[in-house]
C-alpha cells in the first residue's frame, strides 16, 4: 500500500479514492454524506472568507501601511489566492476528500509533510476561529451594552466568545446540511450589506482622497523600529531600512490583508460531502474566491474614497466611513453585517478542524476515535466536539488579536505546498483522471508558490518564531506517536510479519 517506508512513505491516490468509495458503501460505519452543490460551496466559501478581514484590516492597512493603495494590496492578495485556487481546484476535483492539502501531500511528498500541513491548517482554522469568536464578542458587546468583564477584548473571561463557539460547534456536529442553511443565511446578510456599502458609498466619494493613491515611501515609525523580531522577515535578513507606504508598504499590507482570503481552502475538506467534485469543486473555488475579491476590492475603493486614508478609524473603519459622512445610521447595518460576517467565519472554521481531524484519525495519525462518524447526522460529530471546547477555551481566556499573522503565515503555507503538489502529482500520477487542469501547468502552480514566499516573506519575523515552535510541538507530537500508529506503518509491519 505504501510506497516508501518510515516518514515519507506515500498514499497512493488509488488508496485515497477506494477508501472514500468503502466509507461511502459501509452501512455499518457510513462516511461523510454527499450533500453539497457547487452554490453550496460558493456559500461556505464567502461564509468564511468575508469576516473580520473586511471589518477591519481594511483601516488598519490603509491607516499604517498603503493609503488609498490598499486596493491594490487585496487585488495582490486575490491574485495570489486564485492561483492556489486553481491549484486547489485541480486536486480537490481528482482526489475528493476530507484531508485537502494533508491528503494531497500526503500522495504527493510523504507522511512527515502531510502531518506537517495537518498541523498548519489546525493552527489556522484554530486561531482564526478563536480571533473572529472574541471579534464578535466585541461587536455584540458594543452594539448592546453589555458587561465588559464577560464580553469584549478587556473581558476577565470571555464569555460571550465561549457561548457563540459552543453554539457554532452544535450546529456544525448536527449535519452538513444544518450548517449549510445557516452559512447560506448569514452570507445573504453580509453580502448583501457590502453591496450596500459599495453602492451607497460610492455617491461620497471625493477623488481627493486617493491622492496621492500610493503615498511615498516613508521610515516606519519608531516604535516598530525598535526591535528586529517586528520587521518584515525579508528586512530583518537583508538589513534594508524599515518603511512603510511607498510599494514596500503596499506589499506589506498584502502579507496582512491575505488574512481576508484564509479559509476558502476549506471547501477542498468537503470534497467527500460534494455530490460532484469534479464539476463542482472548481467552480465553488473559484466562484467563491471571484466574489470576495470583487467586495473587497469595492469595498476598499469606495471607503477610501470616502475618508481620507489618515483619518481611518482602525477600529471600525466602515461605520466610520459613514459617520464621517453624515450617515450615522448606516453603522448599524454595518453593525449587523459584521456579526453576520464573523458568525459564519466561526461555523465554517469549525466544520474545517472536524474535517482535518477526521483525515487525520481515518489514517492512523491521531486515535480512532477522533474520527467517528455519527450514524445519523453523518459528522465526525468527537473531533468536532473536542475541537469547539478547545476553541472555545482559547477564545474565552485567550487574547488572539496579534495573532492573526499566524493564520496569514499558515494559510500561505499550505497554499505552498498545494502549488508543488499540482507539479508533483502531473509527474508521478500523469494518467490520473482530473476533472479539471490548471491552465498553462507548471508555470500557474510554481507561480503561485514563489509568490505565497514571497508574501510569507513580508509577514514579521515573530510571526515566524512562533511558527516554528508550532511546528516542533506537531513533530514531537507525529514521532511519538504518528509515525508509528499510521495505517502506512501498520501495513508495512505486516508486511514484515508475513515476509
Amino acid at each position: 500500500m505504501n510506497t516508501s517506508h518510515g516518514p515519507l512513505r506515500r498514499k497512493p491516490v488509488s488508496a485515497v479514492l477506494a477508501q472514500n468509495d468503502a466509507d461511502h458503501l459501509d452501512a455499518a460505519h457510513p462516511g461523510l454524506a454527499k450533500k453539497l452543490t457547487a452554490t453550496d460551496l460558493v456559500g461556505f466559501g464567502v461564509g468564511l472568507v468575508i469576516g473580520t478581514g473586511i471589518f477591519t484590516l481594511t483601516g488598519v492597512q490603509a491607516k499604517n501601511a498603503a493609503g488609498p493603495a490598499v486596493v491594490l494590496s487585496f487585488l495582490i492578495a486575490g491574485i495570489v489566492a486564485l492561483l492556489a485556487a486553481l491549484c486547489y481546484a485541480e486536486l480537490a476535483s481528482s482526489v475528493p476528500t476530507a484531508g485537502s492539502a494533508y491528503t494531497y501531500a500526503y500522495t504527493t511528498i510523504g507522511e512527515l509533510f502531510a502531518w506537517i500541513i495537518a498541523w498548519d491548517l489546525i493552527l489556522e482554522f484554530a486561531l482564526a476561529a478563536s480571533v473572529v469568536a472574541r471579534g464578535w464578542s466585541g461587536y455584540l458587546q458594543s452594539a448592546l451594552g453589555l458587561s465588559p468583564t464577560f464580553f469584549g477584548e478587556d473581558s476577565i473571561v470571555n464569555l460571550g466568545a465561549a457561548g457563540i463557539t459552543l453554539v457554532l460547534g452544535a450546529i456544525a456536529a448536527l449535519g452538513i446540511t444544518e450548517t449549510k442553511w445557516v452559512t447560506n443565511v448569514l452570507v445573504v446578510i453580509k453580502v448583501s450589506v457590502c453591496l450596500f456599502i459599495i453602492g451607497v458609498g460610492a455617491f461620497f466619494v471625493r477623488v481627493e482622497n486617493w491622492s496621492p493613491f500610493v503615498p511615498p515611501a516613508q521610515p516606519a515609525p519608531e516604535s516598530s523600529v525598535g526591535s528586529w523580531l517586528t520587521m518584515p522577515l525579508w528586512q530583518a535578513v537583508t538589513g534594508a531600512t524599515p518603511s512603510v507606504f511607498g510599494a514596500s508598504g503596499v506589499v506589506a499590507a498584502a502579507a496582512v490583508v491575505f488574512f481576508a482570503f484564509g479559509g476558502f481552502e476549506v471547501l477542498a475538506n468537503l470534497g467527500e460531502e460534494t455530490r460532484d467534485p469534479g464539476r463542482d469543486m472548481p467552480r465553488g473555488l473559484i466562484g467563491a474566491l471571484a466574489v470576495c475579491t470583487a467586495l473587497y476590492i469595492g469595498v476598499s475603493l469606495v471607503v477610501t474614497g470616502m475618508v481620507h486614508y489618515t483619518q481611518l478609524s482602525e477600529g471600525a473603519p466602515l461605520a466610520d466611513a459613514f459617520d464621517h459622512v453624515g450617515l450615522h445610521w448606516a453603522g448599524s447595518l454595518i453593525g449587523i453585517a459584521a456579526v453576520a460576517g464573523l458568525t459564519s467565519v466561526i461555523l465554517v472554521a469549525l466544520v474545517g478542524l472536524g474535517r482535518v481531524g477526521f483525515a487525520l484519525a481515518r489514517d492512523g495519525l491521531l486515535p480512532a476515535r477522533f474520527g467517528q462518524v455519527h450514524p445519523r447526522w453523518r459528522t465526525p460529530v468527537g473531533v468536532t466536539v473536542g475541537a469547539t471546547l478547545v476553541v472555545a477555551l482559547l477564545a474565552a481566556f485567550v487574547p488572539l488579536g496579534a495573532l492573526a499573522e499566524m493564520v496569514s503565515i499558515g494559510t500561505l503555507f499550505a497554499f505552498f505546498i498545494v502549488s508543488i503538489a499540482v507539479v508533483v502529482l502531473r509527474r508521478t500520477a500523469p494518467d490520473m483522471h482530473r476533472p479539471f487542469r490548471v491552465p498553462f501547468s507548471p508555470v500557474v502552480p510554481l507561480a503561485s508558490a514563489a509568490l505565497c514566499l514571497g508574501l510569507m516573506s513580508s509577514l514579521v519575523v515573530e510571526t515566524w518564531l512562533r511558527f516554528v515552535v508550532w511546528f516542533v510541538v506537531g513533530l514531537a507530537i507525529y514521532f511519538g506517536y504518528g509515525i508509528r500508529h499510521s495505517r502506512l506503518a501498520r501495513a508495512a509491519s505486516d508486511e514484515s510479519v508475513r515476509a
